[in-house]
């Protein structure tokens, strides 16, 4: 079924009100981006604090109505709840119907890590570099997943992963996500992974995409309050700068003596204060850069 699409500018003190004025309208689903993205880079919101929505200075809030909505009782409807919406930047489309997560993920391709690690979608052909038998394979379906390998903080914690010798290891996967690193980990050859994420959604999928990769017996998942107190060789936690510093003492204690860690979604610029914040525990701290973000590394001193 074809649907209407209505895109118009707001600021952002306005987009509360305009997006419950478009559901109450009829709106099936009412996204929003970044109104200054097409001149210059879109600006990254990444660490809110607790209770906050922030948003961009100016936003594009697109509305998907069914088809056949009236364009102009639509328009006078919206001005009549409110005459501050700017409706000299409103767009009409018509867009077809299509399985949209399909459609997503028909663009994501074959990505190769390190030396031997690749991630695949689940219904794309093995790559010929990856049809061998020392390649850690790792199938994901990318419309069931919080993770494919495509950004820049997950690429840097799978080549590192892919650097590490993880036979017979157990592999801390904090923040895990869609359990890309976790599997990843198994396929390198860890004989155990535990994935904690404070989303429950987040801990379905990877158990998910564990058992369909076929390391499901060997992958533990929790919440961080039913995490059992242990501590591992190797530690990764893939997530934002303001939680890797608050949780600095807790990823610390969970690194055995001797063994490393990796520590990402750090923004450039962020790194220093992570940097000094850890090397209370740690030596030889290295910090890698890729596109804006960085991964920082290092090896837990003996007790």
């Amino acid at each position: 079924m074809p649907y209407l699409e209505l895109s118009l500018q707001c600021r952002a003190a306005d987009e509360a009100w305009l997006e419950r004025a478009l559901t109450d309208l009829g709106a099936i689903s009412v996204t929003l981006l970044d109104a200054e993205a097409e001149t210059s880079n879109e600006e990254a919101i990444l660490e809110p604090g607790v209770g906050e929505t922030p948003l961009w200075r100016t936003c594009v809030v697109t509305a998907l109505f069914e088809e056949g909505t009236p364009r102009d009782a639509l328009l006078a409807a919206l001005e009549s709840i409110d005459p501050r919406v700017d409706l000299a930047t409103a767009e009409f489309r018509d867009v077809e119907d299509q399985d949209w997560v399909r459609a997503w993920m028909d663009q994501f391709q074959p990505m190769a890590f390190g030396s031997r690690t690749w991630i695949v979608p689940w219904d794309h052909p093995l790559p010929e570099a990856a049809d061998v038998a020392e390649a850690a394979v790792v199938r994901l379906d990318p419309g069931l997943a919080f993770g494919s390998g495509t950004h820049a903080t997950t690429a840097l914690c799978l080549d590192w992963l892919d650097s590490l010798q993880l036979r017979e290891k157990t592999v801390l996967d904090f923040g895990c996500g869609s359990g890309i690193l976790a599997l990843a980990a198994l396929k390198l050859g860890a004989a155990r992974a535990v994935g904690v994420d404070n989303d429950p959604q987040a801990l379905i999928a990877t158990r998910d995409n564990a058992d369909r990769n076929g390391v499901g017996e060997q992958l533990s998942v929790f919440m961080p309050a039913d995490e059992p107190t242990g501590t591992y060789p190797v530690v990764v936690a893939n997530i934002l700068a303001v939680a890797l510093e608050a949780l600095a003492e807790t990823l610390a204690a969970r690194v055995q003596p001797g063994g490393v860690i990796a520590l990402s979604g750090i923004l450039k610029g962020q790194d220093e204060a992570l940097v000094e914040r850890y090397a209370e525990w740690f030596d030889a701290l290295e910090v890698i850069q890729r596109e804006d973000w960085v991964r920082i590394t290092g090896r837990k001193r003996a007790a």
